[in-house]
């Protein structure tokens, strides 16, 4: 966890009035915050946070022993262990988020902040946003699911948004660095578990919604307004918002904060393109942003979807004050995130790409974008992770089957269920018949995928991206389909 170099305190009486907890006879002072018992520094305050499977009480005394001087956590935290002052709550996470925010004197306000959610393309949009700061010589961060970014500095992502005290301290250190653009994700999780309490951004933008995380949110309304939280006064000043499906309508027509809009071919929308051609490389296309502003230039980018990633991108840029001039001259050197539609050459003579690709709608972007430029057959293989919203499983392999013309069901990171079980929801309702097939073996099914590619193929491996590990019964081993996917091809010859 990094933390910035200036020291920063705070005093656990005025911890207890902001987070609305009763106060404790003696006061003290502390000087960090974390939920992790491994990050403790002499002087923290200790989050111990009610888990799915362990009490964050239960590393109490783990943490007293690194030098934490008090502790949050709820009622029955309290009782597991009270060695050290106790501030109790009913959500720990989301007074945990407060109090970071307060001790590091809310760093999101700081620098100017831009907060993406969405089903899909928010990886993408915060990435090519900060190639572009990058590119017209502005210091700039980037929070996301791929990596960290501190201008040039990489750091590795545990997760889509971190928890509330390191993306606080992460924030702060940006500012500490004069960092003049934050970008980050917005994970509907964050937002619905309380993480984001405190942080506010100068824009929040919305790419779009469809059907995922339904394990944890029940239903797509459930899904749908905690991604709406983001677009309130709380979170936000204004928002950017895409209004090419109902529900990027619905939030437009909802939310109270300055509204600009986004269309693929609206022209009533603030920005919107007047024309997108595709091409071989990519695509040309114009652009009309607010002001009657045009934009004429080239993307390496291909489909639909990376064509709405790219406007939001663009008009998010021009709104935090990039020149529309250095804007058409950025764009063709933007190269989108790694594991979107990542392309693989070695030589071979059909093409090969690994795409994150995770959800119904997203498995039919791609394939999608893929056709425009296959002149052969594509060859996709896809599986489901297991312990995940299983209701989007035939859904996912009724995409496969429908957009490519050969589907390999395969696995994903299974976690604790079983590969057969996630296999036979995915293909129960399809005829799978050859050159179709299922191979339960991800590598083997990358395998056979390159061995029946042939001159202008597609070979397109989907779902994990930039991952590197797969996720067998709880055993994390080394797996980047990347790789995989370069050996197949190399050991083809």
């Amino acid at each position: 966890m990094i933390r910035p170099l200036a020291e920063f305190s705070a005093h656990l009486s005025d911890t207890a009035s902001l987070i609305g907890a009763d106060s404790l006879a003696e006061d003290l002072i502390f000087t960090g915050v974390t939920h992790s018992d491994k990050d403790v520094e002499a002087g923290d305050l200790f989050l111990a946070i009610p888990g799915a499977k362990v009490h964050g009480a239960e590393f109490i005394k783990s943490a007293r022993a690194q030098g934490a001087v008090a502790v949050i956590t709820d009622a029955q935290g309290a009782q597991i262990d009270s060695s050290l002052p106790t501030l109790v709550v009913k959500d720990v996470r989301a007074a945990g988020a407060l109090v970071a925010a307060s001790l590091y004197q809310y760093p999101t306000r700081d620098v100017a902040s831009i907060g993406i959610t969405g089903t899909n393309g928010k990886t993408t949009v915060s990435t090519l946003l900060y190639q572009i700061f990058q590119a017209v010589g502005r210091e700039s961060g980037l929070i996301g699911t791929v990596e960290t970014r501190i201008g040039a500095e990489r750091l590795s992502s545990v997760r889509t948004t971190p928890e509330a005290p390191e993306l606080q301290a992460l924030a702060a250190t940006m500012r500490e660095r004069h960092v003049r653009n934050l970008v980050m994700e917005v994970s509907s999780h964050a937002l619905s578990m309380g993480r984001m309490k405190g942080s506010h951004f100068a824009i929040a933008a919305f790419t779009n919604l469809s059907q995922d995380h339904l394990d944890f949110h029940k239903d797509m309304d459930s899904y749908f307004e905690a991604k709406a939280a983001l677009f309130t006064s709380e979170y936000a000043d204004s928002a950017f918002i895409n209004i090419d499906t109902t529900y990027g309508a619905t939030l437009a027509e909802r939310t109270s904060l300055a509204l600009t809009t986004i269309s693929r071919s609206n022209p009533k929308a603030h920005w919107h393109f007047t024309n997108i051609t595709p091409t071989q490389q990519g695509a040309e296309f114009s652009i009309r942003g607010t002001g009657g502003i045009l934009i004429e230039s080239r993307t390496s980018l291909h489909g639909g979807y990376n064509a709405d990633n790219l406007l939001l991108a663009v008009a998010l840029a021009h709104e935090s004050g990039v020149d529309p001039i250095e804007l058409a001259a950025v764009i063709p050197q933007l190269t989108g995130a790694p594991g979107r539609l990542d392309a693989v050459v070695l030589g071979q003579p059909f093409k090969a790409f690994v795409d994150y690709a995770h959800s119904p709608d997203a498995v039919t972007n791609v394939l999608s974008a893929v056709r425009e430029f296959t002149t052969g057959k594509i060859i996709a293989v896809l599986g489901c992770g297991g312990d995940r919203d299983a209701t989007k499983r035939p859904l996912m392999g009724a995409a496969l089957s429908q957009g490519c013309d050969i589907a390999i069901f395969t696995s994903d990171n299974p976690r604790s269920e079983s590969p057969a079980t996630i296999l036979h929801e995915m293909v129960s309702s399809l005829d799978v018949k050859a050159p179709s097939a299922i191979i339960e073996d991800r590598a083997a099914a990358i395998s056979h995928a390159v061995s029946v590619a042939k001159a202008g193929d597609t070979v397109l491996i989907l779902g994990k991206g930039h991952e590197q590990g797969q996720d067998i019964a709880g055993v994390v081993t080394a797996f980047d389909d990347r790789l995989i996917l370069a050996t197949a091809i190399e050991a083809r010859g």
